[in-house]
């Protein structure tokens, strides 16, 4: 397996500082983000927004060309695009799938609509299908490959759902990347069950953390519950798994970090993240 870094993780450092980090670390590629972003509140870079390592979508087709280069001058792979894009505007999809070509990368994320149980989740299921299938046209027209992210708060916050919704598209146009992370959220399943359903659509993995905690009392009287990002040896995910279970279905593809815990300084971070999965590889996990 090859490893990058998504740069969302990495909002304190440029693009520069970023590829010769990764380069030093001995990563194999980087992810790049691609949004339109708005300056943090207070003039500090964070993860959402003033992120040092994004690009503008808006300049993303001008910006690329110089992207490419110095990312190949660093000796790194691309191995897919972050966007922001979303199935329901697809004009801003056919602008971020100009750059990326120009960037050279063979994918992109995609994503589907929020969802959050206020209304029928199998009518807005299908008109995403519907809405994905012109995703899907201008992925071939462009020679990528889109791909929709197990997130939660979608409408696909599980492999399963990814796995069925994706049944409508052809595999070489449309993908899935798996993040155990995410499902911690949102959409667990048994970590082997879920990439066997993907199939062919797993064509991407994004690894971090996450966990439960106390979160005071509801009105009824129970306890309320929210989860936080952690580091990735300390959540309720299990990396070993997660990579027995990506074994088992012969992934060989790309392992690309998203850690969004704070508790080590980035540099500590980016560093031990590989390390820590290098380690699980070598033993046979």
């Amino acid at each position: 397996m090859k490893f990058s870094v998504f740069t969302v993780s990495v909002p304190d450092w440029t693009a520069e500082e970023t590829l010769a980090a990764l380069v030093a670390e001995g990563y194999d590629g980087v992810e790049w983000r691609v949004t339109d972003q708005q300056p943090s509140a207070d003039g500090q870079p964070g993860f959402w927004q003033g992120n040092r390592c994004t690009w503008p979508l808006s300049s993303f087709v001008e910006d690329a060309p110089r992207l490419r280069a110095m990312t190949e001058a660093a000796g790194l792979a691309m191995p897919s695009v972050g966007t922001y894009c979303n199935c329901e505007d697809l004009g801003a999809v056919e602008q971020a799938m100009r750059g990326v070509k120009l960037l050279g990368a063979p994918m992109m994320r995609v994503s589907t609509p929020g969802y959050d149980g206020r209304d029928s989740w199998l009518r807005r299921r299908d008109r995403a299908v519907g809405q994905y299938r012109d995703v899907a046209a201008l992925a071939r027209q462009y020679g990528l490959r889109a791909l929709i992210e197990i997130h939660m708060g979608n409408l696909l916050p599980s492999a399963g759902t990814a796995a069925a919704f994706c049944a409508n598209f052809d595999p070489r146009d449309v993908g899935v990347i798996h993040d155990a992370g995410n499902m911690i959220y949102e959409g667990f399943e048994n970590w082997r069950l879920g990439v066997e359903a993907l199939g062919p659509y797993l064509a991407h993995v994004h690894l971090k953390n996450a966990g439960w905690e106390p979160a005071g009392t509801r009105p009824d009287g129970s306890t309320a519950w929210r989860c936080n990002a952690l580091p990735l040896r300390a959540g309720a995910v299990d990396m070993a798994a997660v990579l027995r279970a990506l074994r088992a279905v012969d992934y060989d593809g790309w392992l690309s970090f998203e850690d969004f815990s704070t508790q080590a300084p980035l540099a500590e971070r980016v560093r031990d993240n590989l390390a820590f999965v290098r380690g699980l590889l070598a033993a046979g996990e």
